[in-house]
């Protein structure tokens, strides 16, 4: 107790003592036995077989507590004869059982049933006695003295509050090295946190400069395969036209060796050769044609899905296919040219076409280790920025729970508990409406969680694009509705299709970065605007 409430129990005992006991004045150098101890004298007896009776303890402890005494137990002295008709109550040892021992004492001073009353000459046999059990009582021979000196000690009251300023000294100094212990921690957890947030706001510019770096590169390389798409197209028109030409002029010849009716069976021989070969160089050329526009088409197809799932990497895959499309098509004009005999001209174009054939798959390798170097240090990077949210949101779990921020940790999948109150309100009252809001909130949870349970189904438009739409005619979902209601309903849909977009597999409870002015998921610039508006309001109330 500290030296003020100390002095303010001893005003209230003066108060008490000059209001009701005037004539008897006690000095804090009156020594008494402590833990606080009374005496109660003269209790009744009976001789049952041989030995005495008398009144339990926890009876006499009750007729004190009724009386305001609150005795903390009563404990009855026994010798071999059996009940001494004596009892010592002990008190608390506070103030507070200091001043129930005291007006114990007074109690029975007042109606003449003091220690001065049980010691005189006039003491009556049929009346209760007691007394706060002092040093003469401590040294005295018996029963009595035997207890107190085997239970308590002798102090003054102003040992005992010598005692207590001791003890508060004590937890102040303890509480002052400890409060500063936890500044100390607190200053290098601040010096920790600016370095992190330094180095976290140079791995953010880095990855903005290799991002503009890596989208300059993928316009060029896209505008490059653009350009050497339209000249393989423009290529491929002219040998067709060239082909077609070629076919015109074979015809022509025939049908002049035939009026002629040249007889040369060499000749004719050779015709139908060079006819056969240039029917086989049109289907090769049909083939190749076919394999362009399967090409494009498939080109179109994979930009189209890669431009749905990351913008950064469709621009230099459609480099890489423009290209790859383009050595294809040259593989399918030697191909052509393989299976005609041409003079010298044709031979230098397919060589010509053969090395430019070679240096474009050079340059299709090139391009492929880029991709392949862009892959490997985007994955560096999201993997980086993965585990800056992870940190994020074990730093900002408590946000969306104990404060109204605008991000925060939102639980993706977790009941909201709110229309189970309203709901259980309705039905009861007090702590049982929360009790059976709180069960069935726990039992739809549990539903939640069940990997059997999917009440989803899958939808396909004209096009071929299938979507997944709760399916509000399951039968668990229609129970739901009907014995719940529409707000307890509309709260299990929505955690179920955010368990479904967010952990389907697992079906637990994950964490999630939240913008909750904007309800939509939180960037991690959102995130660490708010865990440093956090930090500078700590900074603010500290100072």
């Amino acid at each position: 107790m500290s030296q003020l409430g100390f002095c303010k129990l001893k005003n209230a005992y003066l108060l008490f003592v000059d209001d009701q006991m005037s004539n008897l004045q006690k000095k804090d150098d009156d020594v008494f036995v402590y833990p606080w101890m009374g005496i109660i004298a003269n209790i009744p007896t009976t001789i049952q077989n041989g030995r005495k009776v008398g009144g339990s303890g926890s009876r006499l402890r009750d007729d004190l507590t009724e009386k305001g005494f609150n005795p903390s137990r009563v404990h009855p002295l026994w010798n071999r004869h059996g009940h001494s008709g004596f009892a010592i109550v002990e008190f608390k040892k506070g103030w507070d059982g200091f001043n129930n021992a005291f007006m114990f004492d007074k109690s029975f001073e007042q109606e003449q049933c003091g220690k001065k009353d049980y010691f005189s000459p006039r003491m009556e046999r049929d009346k209760l006695y007691g007394w706060v059990a002092r040093d003469d009582d401590y040294y005295s021979k018996g029963l009595v003295g035997e207890y107190l000196k085997n239970n308590g000690d002798l102090k003054t009251v102003s040992d005992k509050e010598a005692e207590d300023h001791r003890k508060d000294s004590t937890l102040v100094t303890t509480l002052t090295n400890t409060l500063e212990t936890k500044n100390q921690r607190l200053k290098e957890m601040e010096k920790k946190y600016t370095k992190v947030k330094m180095s976290f706001w140079a791995l953010m510019d880095e990855k903005d400069e290799m991002i503009k770096a890596y989208n300059e590169e993928s316009r060029r390389m896209q505008q490059n395969a653009h350009d050497h798409f339209k000249k393989i197209s423009l290529e491929h028109e002219r040998m067709a036209r060239q082909f077609s030409d070629q076919k015109t002029e074979l015809e022509q010849r025939e049908k002049e060796l035939f009026d002629r009716e040249i007889q040369n069976e060499a000749e004719t021989r050779k015709l139908q050769h060079e006819k056969i070969m240039h029917e086989k160089a049109t289907l090769e050329q049909t083939k190749a044609d076919e394999r362009i526009l399967r090409l494009a088409e498939e080109q179109k197809s994979e930009k189209e899905k890669l431009h749905r799932k990351i913008i950064e990497l469709e621009k230099q895959l459609d480099a890489k296919q423009a290209l790859e499309l383009e050595i294809q098509s040259m593989k399918g004009q030697i191909e052509v040219m393989q299976h005609m005999e041409g003079d010298g001209e044709m031979k230098q174009k397919m060589e010509a076409i053969q090395e430019e054939l070679r240096e474009k798959e050079e340059e299709w390798s090139s391009v492929e280790e880029l991709y392949q170097v862009l892959v490997v240090s985007e994955r560096q990077k999201n993997d980086e920025l993965l585990d800056a949210r992870k940190e994020l949101i074990a730093g900002l779990k408590d946000i969306s729970t104990n404060t109204r921020a605008s991000v925060g940790v939102k639980r993706m999948g977790e009941l909201d508990i709110k229309p189970f109150r309203i709901a259980a309100k309705r039905k009861y009252s007090g702590v049982e409406a929360n009790l059976k809001a709180a069960e069935r909130c726990s039992q739809l949870q549990d539903y939640l969680r069940d990997s059997n349970w999917h009440p989803f189904k899958i939808l396909t438009d004209k096009d071929g694009n299938s979507k997944e739409l709760l399916d509000e005619e399951d039968e668990q979902l229609k129970a739901i509705k009907s014995e719940d209601g529409d707000e307890i309903y509309s709260a299990v849909t929505a955690a179920l299709a955010e368990i479904n977009e967010y952990n389907p597999s697992g079906r637990y409870i994950v964490p999630q970065l939240w913008n909750f002015k904007e309800g939509r998921e939180a960037t991690l610039k959102e995130g660490v605007e708010q865990l440093l508006n956090k930090w500078k309001q700590f900074k603010r109330k500290k100072h």
